[in-house]
């Protein structure tokens, strides 16, 4: 979940226009504010490995759609710590949690077939 939270902030943050994602603006009977809800789904998938994450995400660099991915050298120590780790690891040898993307959903049925829905 950390990992997800973390992909979601940066995919979103670091997309140069929000209204892509038609954030909604929910108010509940009371008048309270439930705001920046997205209109699309938010479909959560499970990969069997690392290695399927990472042809993704070379896909996804590819094709030249936004991503965000998390890597076991973000989980250690610091922010600091996290991205000197980073910086001294291979692409080959980093182990991926997760990739998060955001396309039209023809698109991304062709980049997600094989794999399943996370229950």
């Amino acid at each position: 979940m950390n990992a997800l939270g973390h992909m979601t902030a940066g995919l979103a943050g670091g997309h140069p226009d929000s209204s892509t994602f038609s954030l909604l603006q929910y108010v509940d009977a009371d008048g309270g504010a439930h705001p920046n809800i997205s209109h699309f789904p938010y479909i959560v998938l499970k990969a069997d490995n690392s290695n399927q994450l990472r042809t993704l995400r070379s896909e996804l660099i590819s094709r030249r759609l936004p991503y965000t991915d998390f890597t076991n050298t973000m989980i250690i120590g610091t922010s600091e710590e996290q991205q000197n780790a980073t910086k001294s690891t291979h692409e080959a040898d980093l182990e991926y949690f997760g990739v998060c993307t955001f396309a039209d959903t023809e698109t991304l049925r062709e980049l997600t077939k094989r794999f399943r829905l996370f229950s």
